[in-house]
């Protein structure tokens, strides 16, 4: 069951997102996650990590509504009245899953155009959210002829358009090249510092969970449970000095310790 915490209650609890009991099993009878328990606070940097089908991304569609737990609650928190299932929730994919056919504006434009936005209020929703990822210059530009990179800063900004109170971000930067995953890995934190959004970051890598996020969770192999959290307590800003550091070393050592029983085959629980 998928449920909308009230102002009231979201505002009691400073959650944006809670889990409880949560299972999901598919057809077949595959039992992909759960149960599993897990609160995020408002405003809160997230990362998930866990060995390949562990339920990290099954847990992100769990959250966005895309898809019900077998059993268990999920609840996410909305801003004012309106408590359209989604309406709070932007998702960027692995895939930048652009329409090759139109150009960075329309692309950018699609979740205002399903949700009928007058077109005067989207125009300016498009170009702040083009303004922020920095691609303001490109608006007319088509997918084509933008780099990896580019693609991708296209997507965060449709997703970003709609003015999501929560963030869930599903292994965006994984096929990109190191120096281009290290500059969208400053460029997310800059935004997360400047629009306070929840985030949840689905990542394969435990460098970058250490670098972006104020806590990681661990997985356990299938059926996914939470394993360990190890919260990073840093300076912030985060920069170059951080990703250089004796103390970044150490968290990553300690998430490659936690996730090591998971990839051996071993329950860490």
């Amino acid at each position: 069951m998928v449920q909308v915490l009230s102002d009231t209650e979201a505002d009691l609890a400073g959650l944006s997102v809670s889990l409880r009991g949560v299972t999901k099993t598919f057809e077949g009878g595959i039992s992909a996650l759960g149960p599993l328990d897990l609160k995020v606070h408002k405003g809160e940097f997230l990362a998930l990590v866990g060995p390949s089908g562990c339920g990290k991304s099954t847990a992100l569609r769990l959250i966005a509504g895309l898809a019900a737990p077998t059993t268990g609650t999920v609840q996410t928190s909305r801003h004012g009245s309106d408590a359209r299932p989604g309406h709070a929730i932007g998702f960027v994919f692995q895939e930048p899953t652009l329409m090759p056919w139109t150009s960075v504006w329309e692309n950018v434009r699609l979740p205002l155009r399903l949700a009928r936005t007058p077109t005067a209020a989207a125009d300016v929703r498009i170009r702040e959210a083009l303004e922020r990822v920095g691609l303001a210059e490109f608006a007319q530009s088509y997918p084509r002829e933008l780099s990896g990179g580019m693609k991708m800063r296209v997507s965060l900004a449709r997703a970003l358009v709609t003015d999501p109170d929560i963030l869930l971000m599903d292994e965006p930067f994984a096929a990109l090249d190191e120096i281009t995953r290290f500059r969208l890995n400053n460029d997310l934190l800059a935004l997360w510092r400047n629009l306070r959004k929840t985030v949840i970051f689905v990542t394969h890598s435990v460098f970058e969970s250490v670098y972006l996020s104020q806590r990681v969770v661990v997985m356990t192999s299938r059926p996914g449970r939470i394993a360990a959290e190890i919260g990073i307590a840093t300076v912030e800003p985060r920069g170059d000095e951080f990703r250089t550091s004796a103390a970044y070393a150490d968290y990553c050592r300690k998430v490659s310790a936690a996730l090591a029983p998971a990839y051996s085959g071993r329950s860490a629980l």
